[in-house]
């Protein structure tokens, strides 16, 4: 199978960067096609311009290279920390580029975008890594844990991939090595549960 892993953190030495190792490490074990990109790291340019928009295509061949991917991937895995409750701008720049209409969805022929779009993308099944600094009984009670409805219902569900998982990671903040490895070996374990080995 084919796999796109998206790694939006900016640090290097970030568990954010561990886990996207621990990822890639596991889907390649299983003998997995791995798509592979660190945003920060080949310096994708999140800033979606007017000429971008209206003509829906793009002359960056980064941004051209992620939407060919994108619709070659049998499944999607994201990882990035929870900031302000959203996706770090890099990522949310990223969604914006890439899973534009005509790649990662689209409106029927008499719609003129009000109605409700056909999924496109080939992947059933994405998963999504968070890190975070806010207790979980906070994130639920006083925010509402905007991620799970960002990334399930406004975009997955919306491009068709019906089969999501999420798993926060909390809290990073003086987490010991030990606590970390374990989470490091959930990500293993939930990684192999939803691509298994590839006998193809």
């Amino acid at each position: 199978m084919n796999i796109s892993v998206i790694l939006g953190h900016p640090y290097e030495k970030s568990f954010n960067h561990a886990i996207a190792s621990t990822v890639v490490e596991t889907l390649c074990a299983s003998g997995h096609e791995v798509f592979f990109h660190d945003l920060h790291k080949e310096g994708f340019d999140p800033i979606l311009q007017g000429e971008e928009l209206v003509t829906d295509s793009s002359d960056d061949s980064l941004v051209r290279i992620h939407c060919s991917e994108i619709t070659e991937a049998d499944g999607i895995i994201v990882v990035h920390p929870n900031w302000w409750g959203q996706p770090p701008a890099i990522l949310k720049g990223w969604v914006d580029r890439v899973l534009r209409e005509n790649v990662a969805y689209r409106f029927a022929e008499d719609d003129d975008g009000s109605g409700l779009p056909m999924g496109l993308l080939k992947a059933r099944t994405a998963i999504v890594f968070n890190t975070s600094n806010t207790p979980e009984e906070r994130e639920n009670t006083v925010f509402g844990d905007p991620l799970e409805r960002i990334w399930k219902d406004c975009i997955f569900d919306f491009c068709g991939v019906t089969d999501f998982h999420r798993r926060m990671f909390r809290t990073i903040a003086g987490s010991s090595e030990n606590k970390r490895l374990e989470w490091l070996d959930e990500v293993k374990k939930m990684v192999s549960s939803n691509f298994p080995l590839d006998d193809v």
